[in-house]
């Protein structure tokens, strides 16, 4: 391991457990919009180890029957036996072709009720820059790399309001480069921007 992999994983692991008062700040509960039968599922932020980190994101397909076309990180239901981690890192490898035994899990946040139905952990882990990603076509139509500084700020969240199910609700916008990421995923980094100071793991 090098001195820069472990000073990283470090900082992120001690900033990451001291907000962990913070709780569901920043996530978007959609419980009362939810089906009455919850299925589990998780998520990967995969965090790149560089002296400016960023974070791995996809884009679904328009194909796919939910939520096509949006900013995602990968991630899915858990399967028989598995916990939260188990699954984040299973639908990695299946997505993107993350190997697990590369990936240092830093912990779970807090998990919360999707209007899909699903009760979502997202799981925050660090992986080697510049991996070999190879998509898989039915579940990622590309991928790109964020700056975790950019999408972290606060200053780059814009709040919107939208229709969901009849419904207005206030959700988080994010546009890096023309990647519009909202949703889940924009409410998934809204807690991280609250739960970490995350000014200091990019600038430290």
């Amino acid at each position: 391991m090098s001195e820069a992999h472990s000073a990283l994983f470090e900082r992120l692991e001690r900033l990451f457990h001291a907000g962990s008062h913070v709780g569901s700040i920043g996530l978007r509960d959609d419980s009362a919009w939810a089906p009455p039968e919850l299925r589990p599922a998780a998520v990967l932020i995969a965090v790149t180890d560089r002296p400016d980190p960023g974070v791995l994101l996809t884009h679904r397909p328009d194909s796919m029957p939910s939520h096509p076309g949006q900013v995602a990180f990968p991630g899915g239901k858990l399967e028989p036996g598995e916990d939260a981690v188990a699954a984040a890192l299973r639908e990695a490898r299946e997505e993107l072709a993350i190997d697990p035994g590369v990936v240092r899990i830093v912990g779970t946040s807090e998990s919360f009720v999707t209007g899909s139905g699903f009760t979502l952990t997202p799981v925050l882990g660090l992986v080697p820059p510049d991996l070999a990603i190879v998509p898989e076509p039915r579940e990622v139509a590309s991928w790109f790399e964020a700056p975790l500084r950019f999408v972290l700020d606060q200053a780059n969240h814009v709040t919107k309001v939208g229709l969901f199910r009849g419904h207005e609700r206030e959700y988080t916008e994010i546009d890096w480069q023309g990647h519009r990421i909202w949703g889940i995923t924009a409410s998934i980094l809204s807690n991280l921007s609250h739960r970490m100071a995350w000014q200091e793991l990019v600038d430290g």
